[in-house]
């Protein structure tokens, strides 16, 4: 194991070498997921590497990640915790915190099998952003020091906490936020038990109505902040989506960049996806038909290439616009339309979504739970893929079905909007079909629109065509965080003591 270094060893100037990134996060495909902020942990370093930074990712070592990492090597000691060394598939370096005592069990990152919340989620979460802050700072135990902790949703909130209050010669900090819905709040009294340093739970602080929100340390505390698409950056300084955040991300507008997230595209790719029954691209498109009798088939609908097949894929939310999805199921089927929905959710939602498959058998099938495979095979065989969420932070589906030549019908808000342009009616120009008010009504409009393109096939097959021309591949958003974070360092060294 390696004994402490001296201090800041190893680090040198950050302009005589690739700037080094700690990536700290609470999830990474394919080791640990149950969203898309894994996707985006595990997709945006190797991009950032290939533009010219050193990045590695910090994980809590939970019981689930043994058999994926098989003998990781403790390489030293923070806070009582060892800090493991591995490499991911994509061969980025990962430093996995190992305190059994918090993430050795069986169960979910977050929930026991039961779907109940750990009971002690503040304690793991809170040893694990301060281990990670330690590393990015004068105290890390690690040759390998980073320029920058790059912190990503609530679990590393308390991380730039620390860096600002409570460690010598902090990194700066960079803080996402993938959805401000999730914020992490504890009781007031978990500031003592995590022993966070004095005057930090204060309005001017992490304190949130009362309570400990991590969520809103991360937001305090960084230097930079970043959300994952232009629009919601926008959206989330307002009221309506500001979940009680608004004024702080309103102060701090001058700090807070909209970088829309990319898409893995070497997975998403439907000319060499190994997931679905027949390959194809935008200048051979007969694969698509193959798909979509293949998904037809599959969910005991009627296996007619005629009538239009939607799909939607993802959480059964409130959130994602599913039961505006159930309140329009009934005209879709009258209109010739066929519906497939794989996910899960919220109870009284799946309930609903089954009902309409009972009720409209051969034309309606549900599939309750998640299957990776599956969904690339929805993505593939879909003539129309549905959307329509009330809020979405930047959303990957609807980039995944632009590439796969499946048109979304959506809700222009947040990343849908910087992602998906809108066909507008009568016209053939655009990739997708977009609507602004949440509701049922506005859905069914535009999927009007959507079926009188689809039955005009030269008009939809322009729309096809422009979005699996779009490129939504990492390595822009790459490049604008690169840009990100060479500012940061270089305002840091000019405000450093000469």
């Amino acid at each position: 194991m390696t004994t402490h270094p001296r201090k800041g060893a190893g680090a040198g100037p950050a302009n005589d070498r690739s700037l080094r990134i700690l990536f700290v996060a609470s999830e990474c495909a394919p080791w640990v997921k149950t969203g898309g902020l894994a996707d985006v942990v595990a997709a945006l370093p190797p991009a950032l590497v290939a533009a010219g930074l050193d990045v590695r990712v910090c994980l809590p070592f939970y019981r689930s990640l043994r058999p994926e990492v098989g003998e990781a090597p403790p390489v030293a000691t923070v806070l009582g915790a060892l800090v493991r060394k591995a490499r991911l598939p994509s061969g980025i370096i990962a430093y996995l915190i190992d305190a059994p005592w918090l993430f050795g069990r069986d169960g979910g990152p977050y929930q026991d099998a039961e779907g109940r919340d750990w009971p002690d989620n503040a304690q793991r979460f809170g040893l694990f952003a301060h281990a990670a802050a330690v590393l990015a700072s004068d105290e890390t135990p690690l040759l390998w020091r980073p320029d920058i902790f790059h912190g990503h949703d609530w679990q590393a909130g308390l991380g730039p906490l620390w860096l600002k209050t409570g460690l010598p010669k902090p990194a700066p900090s960079v803080m996402t936020i993938h959805n401000l819905a999730f914020q992490g709040l504890f009781p007031p009294e978990t500031a003592e038990a995590l022993r966070l340093p004095p005057g930090v739970f204060a309005v001017e602080g992490a304190e949130f109505y009362g309570r400990l929100s991590f969520l809103k340390a991360g937001l305090h505390y960084a230097d930079v902040l970043t959300t994952v698409s232009p629009t919601y950056a926008q959206e989330i300084q307002g009221e309506g989506q500001g979940c009680g955040l608004h004024g702080l991300l309103t102060r701090r507008r001058n700090d807070l960049t909209g970088i829309v997230n990319g898409i893995d595209d070497r997975v998403w790719d439907p000319a060499t996806d190994p997931l679905i029954p027949a390959r194809y691209d935008r200048d051979r498109l007969a694969g698509k038909a193959v798909n979509k009798e293949a998904v037809q088939r599959r969910f005991d609908l009627a296996a007619d290439p005629g009538r239009p097949l939607f799909t939607m894929v993802g959480r059964l939310t409130w959130q994602k616009g599913v039961d505006l999805v159930a309140e329009v199921a009934d005209r879709l089927v009258r209109a010739g339309g066929q519906l497939v929905v794989l996910g899960t959710g919220e109870r009284g939602l799946e309930d609903g979504l089954r009902a309409l498959a009972h009720r409209h058998r051969g034309a309606v099938s549900v599939r309750i739970g998640f299957d990776e495979a599956l969904a690339h095979e929805m993505e593939a065989g879909a003539d129309i893929f549905l959307m329509p969420s009330r809020f979405e932070p930047c959303g990957l589906n609807q980039m995944y079905s632009q590439r796969y030549g499946t048109p979304p019908v959506a809700r222009a808000t947040g990343g849908i909007a910087d992602t998906v342009d809108g066909v507008g009616p009568g016209d053939c120009e655009g990739s997708g079909f977009l609507f602004d008010e949440a509701t049922g009504q506005a859905l069914w409009e535009s999927i009007e629109r959507a079926l009188g393109a689809y039955r005009a096939p030269a008009c939809w097959r322009r729309i096809m065509e422009t979005g699996m021309r779009k490129d939504f591949s990492w390595a822009a958003s790459a490049a604008r965080y690169r840009a990100l974070y060479h500012t940061l360092v270089r305002e840091g060294e000019a405000r450093a003591p000469a």
